[in-house]
Order: C-alpha cells, then sequence, then structure tokens
C-alpha cells in the first residue's frame, strides 16, 4: 500500500493518491491531469476510483477530466447532485481499492455532501482518514459557504459538530488524518502548517475539537470568519455543473501573439491584460492599464479575489517560458478564458517601441525623509485584518488588498497615495489596479512593512487586541 499527499502551495491545498495492489484511487485531485497521468503511468498501475470530499469551492478539481481519461469512476458522498455522470456513496459504502478498503464517512457542515474517506489496510486496521473540508489540522472547515434556501451557517455549524463528534472523534487516536487544505487557504481561519496529524492529536490541539459543548463550537467556528472571496461560489457550481476540458483551455491559452496581435486582442475582446512577472520587474515598466498579479506570490487566490468576472477574456504577460504555467493556475480557480499571451514577454514590447508605463518606487529611508517634510501624506496599508492590527504606522490607513473592489468609493484620484504591505507583492497588484482605474499618483514602498520595521525610522503602534480597541471606542464616546 502506498499513501502519497500531494501538496501544491500556492492553494495550500493536498491531494491523495493510493496505490495497492496494482490498483490506485485519487482524492480531490487538481486541475491539470498530466502528472496524475503519468505517474500511473510509471507505476503501471490502473485508476479505480477518483473520490471528491465535496464540491469544493477554493479550486476547481481536475476529477472529470481525470476520470474521463482513465476510464475511472467518480465518487461523492450523499446528497451530491451533479450534471455529470458521477457514482453517489451511500454513509459506510466501502470500496475496495486492491488490498485496502475507503469507506465513506457522510460529515456534512462545511458542506450538506461533504464526506470523509477512512482507510483500512489489508488487515482490516483503520490507517488513515481523508478528511477534505471537514476537519483540518489545527481547525475545521468553515460553516458559510454552503448557505441557500432557509440553511444557515448556524444550522451548518451544528451538523459540522454532530459530523465530527460522531464520525470522526471515535476513530483511534493514531488514525492519520490528511486534510484538503493548510495554513493560507481561505477554508478555515486558524489551520496549521503542518499538513498531517493524527486523531489524537487533534483531539489535544485542535481548538474545535476540545469545545465542551455543541452551542461553545458553534460560536468558536463562526466567530470572526472573514467574507469569503467572491470567486469560491463560482468555482463551487463548477464542479457540480463540470467545465471545458483542461487540454482545450491550456491550448486556447498558449497561444503566442506578436505586440500587434497582442495589442489587437486586447482591444478587440476587451481582455484584461494580466502581467505575472516579479512586482519590481512590473514597477520597471508595463503595459499601459495592465494589472499585476505574480506568479511568484499566491497568484491564483489573488486572482480569484480581484478579478470579478471568472469569464473575463485575459491576455498574459509572463516571464519567457512561464506562460502555460500561468495558463494552467488560471484554470486552477477557473478563469478559463486566457487567449494568448506575449511571445517574446515585455522585453518584445519594449522593443517595438510600444507606450510604457511605470510605479514610482522608494525606500523606507526615502519615506521617512519624506514624512519629515509632509507629515499629512497619504500611506495605504494593504495587508490583511490580522497584520495590521498587530503592528502598523501610525500613520497609515487601512485598505487590505481583499477589500479593494469594495472600498474604492473611499479614494480620491486627486491624491498620492504611498502604499505597502509586509513584503512588496500585494502593494503592487494594489498599484496596479489603481493605476488601471485612473489613479496617477501612487508611490510604492520597497520591501513593505518588514523593510519599513528594518529601517527603524518610522513610528508604528504596538498590538491592539480587539477587547482594548472596544473600550477605547467606548470612552471615546464618553
Amino acid at each position: 500500500m502506498k499513501i502519497e499527499q500531494i501538496y501544491t502551495g500556492c492553494l495550500a491545498q493536498g491531494a491523495y493518491y493510493i496505490e495497492s495492489d496494482g490498483e490506485v484511487a485519487f482524492i480531490d485531485p487538481l486541475r491539470e491531469t498530466q502528472p496524475y497521468l503519468d505517474r500511473v503511468e510509471k507505476a503501471g498501475v490502473k485508476v479505480k476510483y477518483v473520490f471528491e470530499t465535496h464540491f469544493h469551492a477554493d479550486f476547481v478539481s481536475g476529477h472529470i477530466d481525470l476520470a474521463r481519461k482513465t476510464a475511472s469512476t467518480i465518487v461523492f458522498g450523499p446528497t451530491a447532485e451533479t450534471a455529470y455522470e458521477t457514482y453517489t456513496a451511500k454513509d459506510g459504502e466501502v470500496f475496495k481499492v486492491g488490498k485496502i478498503t475507503i469507506k465513506a464517512l457522510h460529515t456534512p457542515g462545511h458542506t450538506p455532501e461533504s464526506t470523509c474517506y477512512l482507510l483500512a489496510d489489508e488487515t482490516g486496521r483503520d490507517v488513515a482518514v481523508f478528511t477534505g473540508d471537514t476537519l483540518f489540522i489545527g481547525d475545521v472547515g468553515r460553516p458559510d459557504l454552503a448557505i441557500k434556501g432557509s440553511l444557515t451557517e448556524l444550522d451548518l455549524a451544528g451538523m459540522l459538530y454532530d459530523s465530527l463528534q460522531h464520525k470522526i472523534m471515535p476513530l483511534a487516536d493514531d488514525v492519520v488524518v490528511y486534510p484538503a487544505h493548510g495554513a493560507g487557504s481561505a477554508c478555515g481561519k486558524n489551520m496549521s502548517k503542518e499538513t498531517v496529524s493524527t486523531i489524537g492529536l487533534q483531539k489535544e490541539l485542535n481548538y474545535a475539537l476540545k469545545a465542551k459543548t455543541r452551542e461553545q463550537f458553534i460560536y468558536e467556528v463562526t466567530d470572526g470568519l472573514s467574507k469569503p472571496p467572491q470567486y469560491f461560489a463560482k468555482n463551487a457550481m463548477m464542479n457540480k455543473m463540470g467545465y471545458e476540458s483542461i487540454d482545450a483551455v491550456i491550448a486556447r491559452g498558449a497561444q503566442a501573439l506578436s505586440p500587434d496581435a497582442f495589442e489587437m486582442a486586447a482591444n478587440a475582446e476587451n481582455a484584461m491584460i494580466l502581467d505575472v512577472r516579479h512586482q519590481d520587474e512590473f514597477a520597471k515598466g508595463f503595459i499601459p492599464n495592465a494589472i499585476f498579479i505574480g506568479l511568484d506570490g499566491q497568484f491564483a487566490p489573488w486572482v480569484g479575489a480581484l478579478i470579478a468576472d471568472i469569464k473575463q477574456p485575459i491576455v498574459l504577460v509572463a516571464p519567457p517560458g512561464r506562460e502555460e504555467e500561468a495558463v494552467l493556475r488560471l484554470a486552477r480557480v477557473g478563469y478559463d478564458h486566457c487567449i494568448g499571451y506575449l511571445a517574446g514577454g515585455f522585453d518584445a514590447w519594449k522593443n517595438a517601441a510600444k507606450e510604457i508605463d511605470t510605479i514610482t518606487s522608494i525606500s523606507p529611508d526615502e519615506l521617512a525623509e519624506t514624512l519629515e517634510h509632509h507629515p499629512d501624506i497619504h500611506i495605504l496599508d494593504a495587508r490583511r485584518d490580522g497584520e495590521y492590527s498587530a503592528e502598523h504606522l501610525e500613520t497609515s490607513t487601512h485598505v487590505a488588498l481583499d477589500t479593494l473592489n469594495d472600498n474604492m468609493h473611499l479614494l480620491d484620484r486627486n491624491e498620492t497615495y504611498h502604499i505597502h504591505c509586509a513584503g512588496g507583492y500585494r502593494s503592487m497588484i494594489m498599484a496596479s489596479t489603481l493605476r488601471a482605474r485612473g489613479f496617477e499618483k501612487l508611490v510604492d514602498i520597497q520591501g513593505g512593512f518588514a523593510a519599513i520595521k528594518k529601517s527603524g525610522k518610522l513610528h508604528t503602534t504596538d498590538f491592539i487586541c480587539p477587547s482594548k480597541m472596544k473600550i477605547a471606542a467606548q470612552e471615546s464616546t464618553k
């Protein structure tokens, strides 16, 4: 028996390869099928099942293409209804893969159809449980992503409590826990950087499993949930209803376009120009109105959070040799409408003497000098709420990058904005987005808050816990 976790850092996602006696099962595969097909061919084995733990919201699963290419069966848990052929498992139903068995445990809560898969070895001993988004390492799945009809997040949280208490907690302490996600995923709020654990350790360390009552559990798992990214519902629907073959998506997106053809395609299709180079390269020169989201950061989640129309036509500016990678990573989160890339990269655009724009970047030392003479300049902090609450520049204004689309009305195109994040990636995304929307006076702070702290030349606040903030607010109204 072989169990292999195939972890993708950009999405903080774990897919699984299970092999026994010449037969294979995959659990929650990503959109790209070729690496899985290569693995199976090398091992000389046959894929029997592709198990899905639920309708994923944060990525488009590869189950449809993989099952089609391997003549295998897609298995969902009870209540799952799809627009394509699948097998719906009964709660407790057992599937044989070689000499091992995989039992479906219906665990509604994260979503109504959520199902865990319990693996037993050839002796019948429970070895591992693949928990999807029901149980993470240090956390559980958020219960607010599948609300519909009269079903509320409190209802789903209650269902999740029952699922964990009756299906997961009774498992032996040495059963290995393999979740669908780790730290960095928006499917939970307190996930560990570890991607594997045991039932025993989770009983001891996981805050949600230590809740003494159903009411306490419901309160703790629903408290402090951030708004889910807008693309989540769209990805879940694609996973439920089906999608275009990944081969067709890549073939369409991997079209090399000359600078003239690139410009014509962008204009004719009203396509977004997406520049995926490093932020420092982007700042030095980019195609006017291009949006920066670099491949070397959390590319797919930021695409999904900020590009509202999942069917938006896209043309790419990428480092030469990474164009197909960019197309694939867009497709992982359902952005299937890339129509080509700039052949030769940005250098080809420059060599064609096309118009170029730039973003001004300054060091923290230069920012400190500017503040000495102009203490009222506008500084935008693009980090997340928790980062800003922990410590920030005294004179900064917080506009988290993932809230930018909702907060555009708060910004003035006539003002100059100095923008920073933690290290420079998110601030350049924000600067490029603002520039494309008509903001001309933008200054990026190189190295972000980490460089600001290291310089020691600017005043930052100390941590303010939420309770202290509430007290301060109450006192200010007296």
